[in-house]
């Protein structure tokens, strides 16, 4: 499987929205929800980050910081394609490919602690566990 990353372009919206709609179920079981408003498409829209293709999953750096070079990670992958190697392909990809002409020299992560799948993904790609905060959630760190 050939996995590839490119930026968001608006005519994605369709196929990620169902996407995101077919695993809520699945993303809700491991992750917090994204809350029932996300699931409307006029909303959906709005708040649109990243897509392509036939979309297996998706990854998005938020909150980036560019005087720090850090940035927030978050991705997901759909029930189709968990188990397959799609995220940690995926996170390999963003911290060789495109981490570096964004000038990011730190990518924090956070997962639940039930949540083993994405912690073995980032460390494999060479994440670090840092702590666990007041809510449970697990947090991790890259540094370049």
């Amino acid at each position: 499987m050939s996995i590839h990353i490119e930026p968001l372009k608006q005519q994605d919206a369709p196929a990620l929205f169902a996407f995101e709609c077919k695993n809520r179920e699945f993303f809700e079981r491991t992750v917090p929800s994204r809350g029932e408003a996300y699931y409307h498409y006029d909303y959906f829209q709005n708040s649109l980050q990243a897509a392509a293709g036939d979309i297996l999953g998706r990854m998005n750096l938020v909150d980036l910081d560019h005087e720090r070079g850090s940035a927030e990670l978050g991705y997901r992958v759909g029930a189709d394609a968990a188990g397959k190697g799609v995220a940690s392909q995926a996170l390999k990809l963003l911290l060789t490919e495109y981490i570096q002409p964004l000038g990011i020299r730190e990518v924090q992560a956070k997962t639940t602690a039930e949540n083993i799948a994405s912690q073995k993904v980032l460390l494999k790609n060479g994440f670090v566990f840092r702590e666990t905060d007041a809510a449970g959630f697990w947090h991790y760190c890259w540094t370049r």
